[in-house]
């Protein structure tokens, strides 16, 4: 971690009074370094924010700041290095751009801050809610990720924005240009899900852009929704006069959610993820319009498939998620070929369909997203009422991240991982993390059900593969895999 961040730097910090905490508002656990963070700072004014920033809270529709805000805003504008963990939804962006922009307005040059985040839709994220949040000091900020053009991205890093929000790859691309950006003067450092931006993923981009940085003293904020070893041993070496927040919860997972398990052969798997797909979704007013009834047929002209009755637990949207870039755009194409209505989310698609797709999911013009890890963390998506692992994942914590898409402020969710019998030992591990075993939810799956639709889901399958092909996608992740192992 030392090699990343180099050594600990100096720096005059103004210590914050320290308040014993007796206000309700932080019933997280919190743990600081030396210092406590007074708890009874019920509003943004509270927190020693300017007053135009309280009034743009306040038009936004932010009355009353959450734990992670109430504990790391005032420690982040005393000047201290920060590492805040909370789960996603807590209010983790608005923690760190609130100081940001309060004392970017006192200062007005760029940039003045980077933000790294390890996918394009978080920084996007991220960046739509600086602007809303900065729009009364004439912000300038710039979001810099793959798949968007390397030329549009120069010329607003020339304009010297104010905050940059980049992949750390997109950003080392642009470092490596003609008259690339300066960020030897930046003042705050963020990484947002630190925890991924710290795996090997993105070490060697991590390194360059630090790098480039110098020694230059300034904030460093690390922020994620899980605390690691990783995260414990970086806050050692490389921050100075740390203050830690951590508001994970002690349970991995929240006992709103319904967590089930389902176990079939592997080689019908997809046909027992169509029919939970047509089951679990009702039939929304435009679905209606389309079908005119509860039936729906193949495109073909083979039998109907009859969608039951909707379940007791209505289902508002549902992310499916699978391992792979190919996979997942498979599953998409059989579930659209069987006239289930979803969108698809992966790395291998261009910048424009990501956001599309995102849009139409948070929006509820699309009731499904069939989805890789992509989307497991950092997204702000409300209103999911329903996880499908298609693949359970290979880390105990991803699972974490995934079904932690649902039963969220207290609402209601449900999960259900498809096993086959390759899948024992995972699942073993994840009911280990989780202390708790996954209930069977074969009983409300009836077989001969499911394999009414074996034949339709083969011949979907088979027409699938023959569109993706048609469009190169097989050439594509081959090239892909190529450019990986030249790395």
């Amino acid at each position: 971690m030392s090699v990343l961040f180099g050594a600990k730097r100096k720096r005059k910090v103004v210590e914050p009074t320290i308040v014993e905490e007796t206000s309700s508002i932080a019933s997280v656990p919190v743990v600081a370094a030396k210092v406590s963070t007074p708890s009874i700072l019920t509003t943004f004014g509270d927190l020693g924010l300017d007053p135009w920033l309280v009034s743009k809270c306040s038009l936004l529709g932010l009355h009353k700041p959450t734990p992670v805000q109430v504990n790391c805003i005032p420690e982040i504008l005393a000047g201290r290095d920060v590492l805040g963990c909370a789960q996603t939804g807590s209010g983790k962006t608005a923690a760190f751009a609130l100081p940001i922009l309060h004392n970017l307005a006192k200062e007005m040059y760029g940039p003045f801050a980077l933000v790294l985040t390890p996918t394009r839709e978080l920084a996007f994220q991220i960046g739509q809610q600086f602007q809303a949040l900065g729009s009364g000091i004439s912000l300038r900020s710039c979001v810099v990720v793959g798949g968007v053009d390397m030329m549009t991205q120069a010329l607003a890093l020339q304009d010297r924005p104010h905050v940059i929000i980049a992949t750390p790859g997109r950003l080392h691309d642009h470092m490596l240009r003609a008259n690339p950006p300066n960020l030897k003067l930046v003042q705050y450092l963020v990484l947002d899900e630190a925890d991924r931006l710290l795996s090997a993923t993105f070490s060697k981009d991590l390194t360059f852009l630090l790098d480039s940085m110098g020694t230059t003293q300034r904030q460093t904020l690390l922020f994620s929704a899980t605390m690691t070893a990783d995260l414990k041993d970086l806050e050692a070496v490389a921050l100075t006069n740390p203050y830690r927040f951590d508001a994970t919860p002690t349970a991995t997972t929240v006992s709103q959610l319904k967590q089930s398990y389902l176990f079939v052969p592997a080689q019908i798997k997809t046909t027992y993820l169509m029919y939970l797909m047509s089951k679990l979704i009702d039939d929304s007013p435009q679905e209606e319009d389309e079908a005119k009834s509860k039936k729906k047929k193949h495109k073909k002209g083979s039998k109907e498939l009859i969608l039951p009755d909707p379940t007791k637990d209505k289902t508002e949207s549902m992310v499916v998620f699978v391992a792979t870039c190919k996979m997942c755009q498979l599953v998409a194409e059989i579930a659209l070929e069987l006239e289930l209505p979803c969108v698809v989310l992966h790395s291998m698609m261009g910048q424009s369909r990501r956001l599309a797709s995102l849009g139409k999911f948070k929006s509820g013009i699309a009731r499904v997203l069939i989805c890789t890890d992509v989307a497991s963390r950092g997204l702000d998506i409300p209103d999911v009422t329903h996880v499908i692992n298609f693949d359970l994942p290979r880390d105990a914590d991803d699972y974490i991240h995934r079904v932690g898409r649902t039963a969220r402020a207290g609402r209601k969710g449900t999960s259900i991982s498809i096993v086959t019998q390759h899948d024992i030992e995972l699942l073993q591990n994840i009911e280990k993390a989780i202390e708790k075993p996954l209930d069977n939810y074969e009983e409300n799956v009836p077989e001969a059900e499911v394999l009414k639709m074996l034949k339709d889901v083969t011949t979907a399958t088979r027409v699938a593969k023959m569109k993706m092909t048609e469009r190169g996608f097989d050439d594509k992740v081959k090239q892909r895999q190529r450019q990986k192992s030249k790395k």
